[in-house]
């Protein structure tokens, strides 16, 4: 960028972050402008302080673009093989506990949570009675629609391929046509909060949390304090799930052993300095 660019841009995301609460120092630049030069070629503005200028005065683009900043990159049972993993991790917590706490972080708009949830019902090896599901995300609009659990089919996303990972899905999803219409039984399981992993506080007593794909848009000085949020929330020895292409940063590796290196499934270590004396109750008080 040229001087005069760098400045505009710094100054638009000093205001995101400052005036609406989007932390967007925590997330690499070439990710935010990706998602800002969206919103300028959909309002038509040509530079940066044009587009401050949009931004400042109009409340319906500010919530366009924050809606556009969250992570909302989603699909029902991402990485088959990663699935496969997760059903071994749910089986064994099944067969130790009365209760299975799940945290799907960053759920975008539900597909997540629905998978865990879809998952426990059809195996026979997992109690979904005592499986409960809470998913959470920075978007409010993408919770709006994980609460509905209704999904549209496009041309360029096949939805029943995506849950053709399970046998008989149509027990779980009402299909009509491109409508796909997720099952009482399977919402049930399942809630949904605001929460925003960078700024609000840990949850407790979690046996897994699940936080796929978050992790490659956010500098890596930020990975530690979330990924600390993470272990924070978890029961010892409870376990997390991250994108395939992400890693635990060095200075946690003692928070957590690596349980499949493949699929970046890990536990959380007993030992960890900072590990709960017990389960405890999942906290589901929203910290915004």
């Amino acid at each position: 960028m040229s001087d005069d660019r760098d400045r505009a841009f710094t100054e638009l995301l000093e205001y995101v972050e400052d005036e609406l609460a989007f932390a967007t120092s925590h997330y690499n630049d070439s990710y935010l402008d990706r998602r800002i030069s969206s919103r300028m070629r959909r309002s038509q503005t040509d530079t940066y302080d044009e587009y401050f200028d949009l931004l400042r005065d109009d409340p319906d683009e500010q919530e366009a673009l924050l809606d556009s900043m969250s992570i909302n990159v989603t699909g029902f049972f991402r990485n088959p093989d990663v699935w496969a993993g997760i059903r071994e991790v749910l089986r064994s917590l099944s067969a130790a506990n009365d209760t299975v706490r799940i945290w799907s972080a960053a759920c975008a708009d539900g597909r997540e949570p629905y998978s865990l949830s879809m998952l426990a019902h059809a195996d026979p090896d997992i109690d979904e009675a005592a499986v409960s599901i809470l998913g959470t995300d920075i978007s409010t609009p993408a919770l709006e629609t994980a609460r509905q659990g209704v999904y549209e089919e496009s041309r360029t996303i096949d939805l029943a391929d995506q849950l053709d990972f399970l046998d008989e899905y149509t027990e779980y999803v009402d299909v009509d046509g491109r409508r796909y219409e997720i099952g009482a039984g399977v919402k049930k399981t399942v809630t949904f909060e605001r929460h925003d992993l960078i700024n609000d506080e840990p949850k407790s007593g979690f046996d897994l949390v699940v936080c796929r794909n978050l992790f490659i848009y956010i500098d890596n000085a930020y990975k530690q304090p979330m990924l600390r949020t993470i272990s924070r929330s978890l029961r010892p020895e409870g376990y997390l799930v991250i994108g395939k292409a992400e890693t635990i940063p060095p200075n946690l590796k003692s928070a957590f052993s690596v349980r499949d290196a493949r699929l970046r499934i890990y536990q959380r270590d007993p030992a960890d300095a900072e590990a709960e004396p017990s389960r405890g109750r999942a906290d589901t008080s929203s910290g915004s």
